[in-house]
């Protein structure tokens, strides 16, 4: 017996189920989680190849999970996005938190710049979830609260070394990365690197003064490529005008 009249037995056996249910709450949550992070990696990758377009079904088909689970974890596509959309800002944080090690500043502003428009650029449905995500004030205000401090500092360390223009400002950032990505989508069928060249002309705009500018890493686009990219831009392609049947031939 116990000093509270209960056999140490039955305790002790309390104990050991206790024990069992937690191990077993601990794994079934372990096991929820990774469904999770597999529906958000599948939905990453069938949103790259297809856009929004893309359904929950694909997702979950992509995943190796029943269209339930999805559901469950995600009632709408909505949901799904405003979920990547925190997984890709804390991405971006991650990035700026590295490029910050760097011992020279502007190289740390350069390398966030490049790093984070590979990210956008890679990923054909990343800027759309980004526009589709930040209609809410939420997500809005996640994304200004995780960014500008580590982006402002990228700026300002960099300005402060005389290495950046004075004018330019922590929230000129995201724009030059979005101008990067929706030049990448422009001209993805014709030349997807292409934005490296913009990138290359941005960074000596930043300068506040040079002796001279650096090279570029892409040519620039031959005007046969310039009508191929205005061909097959999304836009370009809504706005092609079909050709019209011939009438029908009376008789």
């Amino acid at each position: 017996m116990n000093g509270r009249g209960k056999p140490a037995g039955d305790k002790a056996r309390a104990d050991c189920a206790a024990r069992a249910g937690g191990v077993a709450g601990r794994a079934l949550r372990r096991d929820a989680e990774r469904n999770r992070q597999r529906i958000l990696d599948a939905a990453a990758d069938v949103f790259t190849e297809c856009g929004l377009e893309a359904t929950l079904d694909d997702v979950a088909r992509r995943a190796g999970v029943g269209v339930g689970t999805v559901y469950r974890r995600f009632p709408d596509k909505a949901s799904l996005a405003d979920a990547m959309f925190e997984e890709r800002i804390d991405t971006l944080v991650h990035i700026a938190e590295q490029a910050q090690h760097e011992p020279d500043p502007w190289t740390a502003l350069v390398s966030f710049l490049e790093r984070a428009a590979e990210m956008l650029t890679a990923d054909r449905g990343l800027r759309q979830i980004f526009m589709f995500a930040a209609q809410g004030h939420d997500h809005v205000g996640y994304a200004r609260d995780r960014m500008r401090p580590v982006v402002a500092f990228l700026v300002e360390r960099a300005q402060a070394a005389g290495q950046v223009r004075g004018d330019l400002a922590a929230t000129d950032v995201p724009i030059i990365e979005f101008m990067l990505g929706s030049i990448s989508e422009y001209a993805r069928e014709v030349r997807p690197a292409i934005w490296r060249r913009y990138l290359a002309l941005m960074l000596d705009a930043l300068r506040p003064a040079r002796d001279g500018v650096g090279p570029l890493p892409e040519p620039e686009l031959t005007p046969d490529e310039m009508v191929r990219v205005l061909h097959s831009n999304p836009v370009g392609r809504r706005l092609t005008r079909k050709p019209h049947a011939a009438p029908a031939q009376d008789g």
